[in-house]
């Protein structure tokens, strides 16, 4: 065999050689971009069937338990000691704004007259706050205190002449009107606590 032939066939056979080597180091280039592929894909289609497999919160969809809660409500109720407000099965109770503790009344005042009757009835200084706070906020305590709405004298009564049923000088005299007006609080609320806690739930009594 001659040189040259020789050196055609280890030519020959090196290209076979470096061929097959291609051909086999292919598949190893692309096999972390494939993968990288299939995997990103696989994500994506766990995400489309259940959305809910994500660390993600999406305001758009609800866990199938939340159907499971019953329907919400809301209620409030007010009473002498408080606002509770309750929405499904939880409940808030807020205390109302407490009372500003009344001092001593000037005698003969329209505060004095209300204290009066009230410890008559049996009633204590924490109710005498809260209908301090209640009238204060109503009429600062003026037997004249008219609103444009019709509402008249301590109490606001609305209409006014509603008082009449309590003495007809309803108008001018203090006695007629706390009379009246503590008649209606405890006829509605119970006691001027109960009224105080309404008007700071609702902004009237």
């Amino acid at each position: 065999m001659s040189t040259h032939s020789t050196i055609v066939l280890l030519e020959s056979r090196f290209a076979a050689v470096t061929r097959r080597n291609s051909r086999r180091l292919l598949p190893s280039r692309w096999k972390i971009p494939i993968y990288a592929f299939v995997l990103a894909f696989a994500i994506v289609v766990v995400m489309v069937v259940d959305p809910y497999s994500g660390a993600f919160a999406d305001a758009n969809t609800a866990p199938s338990h939340w159907a499971e809660v019953g329907a919400q409500s809301l209620a409030t109720t007010t009473d002498g000691t408080g606002a509770t407000i309750t929405r499904g099965a939880f409940g808030v109770h807020s205390a109302p704004k407490p009372a500003v503790v009344a001092g001593i009344p000037t005698p003969g005042s329209a505060q004095a007259i209300a204290l009066a009757i009230l410890t008559a009835q049996g009633m204590g200084q924490d109710q005498f706050s809260c209908l301090v706070s209640l009238w204060t906020r109503e009429s600062h305590w003026s037997v004249t205190a008219a609103n444009p709405n019709g509402a008249y004298g301590i109490p606001q009564a609305k209409p006014g002449n509603k008082m009449a049923s309590a003495g007809p000088d309803w108008q001018t005299n203090a006695t007629t009107q706390i009379t009246w007006g503590l008649g209606y609080i405890q006829g509605r609320y119970g006691n001027p606590c109960g009224a105080w806690a309404h008007s700071q739930a609702t902004g009237w009594y």
